[in-house]
């Protein structure tokens, strides 16, 4: 399963299919436009059990920010406001993607934040344009993840053709769908929106926290509007430098080595497990899992590509490390397919908010910068890399292929280099899968006076606001008094290190307690970010 299939780097040479072209209409990434004078949003009560004190409301923004008199779209939003006689002023928070959803991040960041510092802020999520509850919400293809999918990895020309028609059909039904839409689907429009947001509260600045791609929002909307921003806070930090293709392969030896991470985690809890206490050695015994699954897939709903869907999430977020030792251990001592089954359900399985997020997130990646668009290419790439990396490597291709077929034409990254900020805040984890800790260390190094806090050997993405006090204690002195560490004077450094959250444990009931602040958060921030 490991082993690169010489005969197959070759086959197939296959090429960007044609479909249906839509209108390309540039977005700016010259001098910001001023945003549309906007209506202060009208808030009415949208109360959870868990955040009871949410707002919501919408806002009306331009479907194409150069066009003043032309199509309006509509975006939710969501506050806690700030109770405190101290008002620091709006805080944006954005969970990443792109396509995901922030309107309950707003409720968790303000309930989780120190009281007293949560009460300075209003505390605004929103979904982006067309994501969740702003409108038009887009759904390329629902049902694009139903299982059984072919397998991710073409080991005949046939499965590599299937995939590529998938991608390929995925591509143009958007392009059919939404080609009225679809030009104006990009982070930079994206950060139109968040300045017309800024407008309509009345703010003079705005404060801002993101997540993943969450980052390279913000730090896009921090460019194109430096005058506008007083706070900055960055988690998990997208390198701008590989927007999105090179990013994306990146990913796929760092998604490795966390899969191999669990395999040693499930080692060292052999007594429990009984895989095997050589990681390797439990490594393998996944892979034949995989392959038995391939040939036939638990209840007709986990094949092979399903599998690896439910194993990604654990390279997020390692509170899911129990879970899916469990199933793993229950499928091969039993031949039991209900606890991998329910874990599909619980990490993996795509739904209809499912269908939008990944909607949005090609419509995005695929619109802010050029992809390859000669498959062949692709596929020599992919195989290089899983010659050395093959967890992920195949799953991850095949979820981005839609970018070598979109019918969009594609604008240029943001520099995002910037001497006109207030010095930011960042936190990055040195074993972060989704976004590798270079990223972290070239934005530190793009925005002058910028702070890097260190999670050092923390594997999980999204780090602050999960429990770790060292991060946390960062985060409330920056966002209470603008207080950040002293700083090394060098970029490439870290300027506070803290030490990693602790292993998970084999499931228990005292885990699952210690456990729940962080697994709020992720289900949050969801994955493929």
């Amino acid at each position: 399963m490991r082993t690169r299939a010489a005969v197959l780097c070759a086959a197939a040479t296959v090429l960007a299919g044609s479909v249906a072209a839509v209108p390309a209409h540039a977005a700016r990434t010259g001098p910001a436009a001023p945003a549309a004078p906007a209506a202060a949003p009208v808030w009415k009560k949208c109360a959870t059990s868990d955040y009871p004190t949410l707002q919501c409301a919408s806002l009306t923004v331009r479907l194409d920010h150069a066009r003043p008199s032309g199509r309006q779209i509509t975006l939710a939003l969501s506050r806690v406001p700030h109770t405190a006689k101290t008002f620091q002023g709006p805080l944006l928070v954005n969970p990443g993607g792109p396509g995901g959803s922030g309107l309950t991040l707003a409720g968790f960041v303000a309930s989780t934040l120190p009281k007293a510092v949560a009460a300075q802020y209003d505390v605004i999520g929103f979904d982006p344009r067309g994501v969740g509850r702003s409108t038009p919400a887009l759904d390329c293809v629902p049902g694009h993840f139903k299982p059984v999918r072919p397998d991710t990895v073409p080991s005949t020309p046939a499965l590599e053709q299937a995939n590529v028609e998938r991608a390929k059909s995925f591509a143009a039904a958007c392009g059919r769908k939404y080609a009225d839409v679809l030009p104006y689907i990009d982070t930079v429009s994206a950060v139109r929106d968040m300045e017309s947001i800024r407008s309509a509260l009345g703010a003079e600045r705005i404060n801002y926290f993101g997540y993943s791609y969450g980052t390279y929002l913000g730090a896009v909307y921090a460019k194109l509007y430096p005058e506008r921003v007083r706070r900055l806070v960055l988690d998990s930090i997208v390198d701008p430098s590989g927007v999105w293709y090179d990013d994306n392969l990146g990913q796929d030896y760092a998604f490795d080595d966390r899969h191999r991470a669990l395999m040693a985690w499930i080692a060292k809890y052999d007594a429990r497990y009984q895989l095997g206490t050589d990681p390797a050695k439990v490594e393998a015994r996944w892979y034949a899992m995989r392959a038995a699954l391939a040939r036939t897939p638990a209840e007709g709903r986990i094949g092979a590509s399903e599998l690896e869907d439910t194993f990604i999430p654990g390279g997020y977020y390692d509170g899911y490390w129990p879970y899916l030792a469990e199933a793993f251990a229950a499928y091969v001592h039993d031949g039991r397919t209900g606890p991998l089954v329910e874990a599909y359900d619980n990490f993996a399985t795509v739904d209809g908010s499912g269908d939008n997020g990944y909607s949005v997130y090609t419509a995005v990646q695929c619109r802010d910068t050029a992809w390859r668009r000669t498959w062949s290419r692709w596929s020599a790439d992919t195989w290089a890399v899983y010659g050395k990396a093959p967890f992920m490597a195949w799953n991850n291709a095949w979820y981005n292929a839609p970018c070598a077929f979109w019918p969009t034409a594609a604008l240029k990254p943001v520099d995002i280099a910037n001497t006109e900020l207030p010095p930011a805040l960042l936190f990055q984890a040195t074993r972060d899968a989704a976004t590798p800790y270079p990223g972290g260390t070239r934005v530190h190094r793009l925005l002058a006076g910028s702070r890097l806090v260190v999670e050092d050997g923390g594997g999980n993405h999204g780090i602050s606001l999960s429990g770790n006090a060292c991060l946390d204690g960062y985060l409330a002195a920056y966002l209470a008094d603008g207080t950040l560490p002293h700083g090394t004077g060098t970029a490439d450094a870290a300027d506070a290190v803290c030490p990693k959250s602790p292993d998970p444990e084999p499931l228990t009931a005292k885990a699952a307690s210690v456990s729940s602040r962080g697994s709020a958060l992720h289900g949050l921030l969801g994955f493929r970010r």
